[in-house]
C-alpha cells in the first residue's frame, strides 16, 4: 500500500469501504426526491442499512441549469421541490447519509446543470450547509487542465467547511488516479463508466486489479457501481460480479432499484460473509494472481492471517480450476480450513497443497482459507 497522504480526520472516518446506493445505473436523469426518499425507506425495510448500506447518493441531473443570483447551485424546482437540505434531513432521520454529485468542469456530464469548476468554495460550503455527507466529483466539460490540478481545489474547500464529506474522485482512470488519489480523496475511479453487460463487468474488474497496491485504509480503488439486479446478466454472473468487487475492496455501490429487488438480487447483495471480506479491517485489495485460457484465481490477504480466494471461470462451459498454495502465499505443506462463502459452510477435509473445484460457466466460487495451527 502506498503512503496514506490525505487529511487525518478524513482517513479516520473512512478507513473502511463505504457501502451505498447510487441513482445513476438504474435511473440516469430520471430522478426526483420521491425516488430518493423511497430508496432510503427501502434500505431500512429490507435490512440493508443494518448490513452497512448507509449512503443514499443522488447522481447527475438534480440541479437547475443555472445558478441563482448569488451564484449558488439550486435544486431542480420540479423534481426536488423541497430542496436538498430538506431531503438530507429526511435521509438523516432514517439514520442514513446523503450523497450528491458535481463535476470538476463547467457543466456536469449530462450538461443539464452547472459544474463546480471555479465555484469550488461556494459549492463546498453549500453542500456542507445542506448536510451532504458524500460528493461524487466527475470530469466532464473541463478547461483542459489535468485532473490532479483540478481535484485538489475541491478537496481543500471541503476540508475548510469542517464537515466530514466523503470525496469520491470520478475521472475514469484517465490520469492514473491510483498514483495520486490518496492525497486528494477517499476513493478514485480506475475505469470508464460500467454498463450492464458481462463484457463491461469483466473489463472493469481487469482494469481495477492492476492498481491493487495503491489501495488501503483511507483510500480505495473504484471500478464503478454494481450492476447486480439490473436484469441483463445471469445469477451466476452477478454473484461473480459481487464477489470480485468484494475481494478487490471496491466501494459497494448498489445500482439497482432497491424498492423492487427480486429475492435473488436481495440474496446476492446481502451475503454477509462476502460483505465481511469487503469490510475486512486489514484493508488490502485482492487481485488476479493466476490466469490460463479463461480460468483464473483471484486472492488477497485478510485479517487474522486468513486468505480470500476466488476461482473464476470466464469460459462458456464449466471447467475445473486449481489454486496452488504457492500462488496465494502459502507454503505447500500448510493445512488450511476452507470455507465456501456462497454455500456458507466449511469443506469437510482440511486442504493442503492445492484445491481443485469445478466452476460453472461465467461463475465464481469464493472461499476463505484459514491456517490450521499445529
Amino acid at each position: 500500500m502506498k503512503d496514506r497522504g490525505f487529511k487525518a480526520f478524513i482517513i479516520e472516518l473512512y478507513d473502511s469501504i463505504r457501502k451505498r446506493w447510487n441513482s445513476w445505473n438504474k435511473f440516469a436523469c430520471d430522478i426526483n426526491e420521491k425516488v430518493i426518499k423511497e430508496t432510503a425507506d427501502a434500505l431500512i425495510s429490507t435490512g440493508f442499512s443494518k448490513l452497512g448500506y448507509e449512503y443514499v447518493n443522488i447522481d447527475d441531473c438534480w440541479a437547475e441549469y443555472k445558478r441563482d443570483k448569488d451564484g449558488r447551485l439550486v435544486a431542480n424546482a420540479t423534481t426536488f421541490p423541497s430542496g436538498i437540505k430538506a431531503l438530507a434531513d429526511y435521509v438523516h432521520s432514517k439514520g442514513l447519509k446523503l450523497g450528491i454529485y458535481s463535476d470538476a468542469g463547467f457543466f456536469t456530464c449530462s450538461k443539464r446543470q452547472p459544474g463546480s469548476l471555479g465555484h469550488e468554495q461556494m459549492d463546498a460550503e453549500t453542500f456542507a450547509d445542506w448536510g451532504v455527507d458524500y460528493l461524487k466529483y466527475d470530469n466532464c466539460f473541463t478547461d483542459g487542465s489535468k485532473p490532479e490540478l483540478r481535484y485538489p481545489k475541491m478537496r481543500d474547500e471541503l476540508l475548510k467547511t469542517g464537515r466530514p464529506i466523503f470525496y469520491s474522485l470520478c475521472e475514469w482512470g484517465v490520469d492514473h488516479p491510483s498514483t495520486w488519489g490518496i492525497k486528494v480523496g477517499n476513493s478514485w475511479r480506475t475505469t470508464p463508466d460500467i454498463n450492464n453487460t458481462w463484457s463491461s463487468i469483466l473489463n472493469r474488474a481487469d482494469l481495477n486489479s492492476k492498481w491493487a497496491e495503491y489501495a488501503g485504509p483511507g483510500g480505495w480503488n473504484d471500478p464503478d457501481m454494481l450492476e447486480v439486479g439490473n436484469d441483463n446478466a445471469t445469477r451466476e454472473e452477478y454473484k461473480a460480479h459481487f464477489s470480485l468487487w468484494a475481494l478487490m475492496k471496491a466501494p459497494l455501490l448498489i445500482g439497482c432499484d432497491v424498492r423492487s429487488m427480486s429475492p435473488v438480487t436481495m440474496k446476492i447483495l446481502s451475503n454477509a460473509e462476502v460483505i465481511a471480506v469487503n469490510q475486512d479491517p486489514l484493508g488490502i485489495q485482492g487481485k488476479k494472481v493466476y490466469k490460463y485460457d479463461g480460468l483464473e484465481v483471484w486472492a488477497g490477504p485478510l485479517s487474522d492471517n486468513r486468505i480470500v480466494v476466488i476461482l473464476f471461470n470466464r469460459r462458456e462451459l464449466s471447467a475445473e480450476i486449481t489454486v496452488k498454495w504457492e500462488d496465494i502465499g502459502l507454503n505447500p505443506s500448510e493445512e488450511v480450513q476452507i470455507r465456501n462463502l456462497w454455500k456458507h459452510k466449511n469443506l469437510t477435509n482440511p486442504g493442503r497443497g492445492s484445491l481443485t473445484s469445478s466452476v460453472k460457466s461465467h461463475a465464481a466460487k469464493m472461499f476463505i482459507f484459514t491456517r490450521i495451527q499445529k
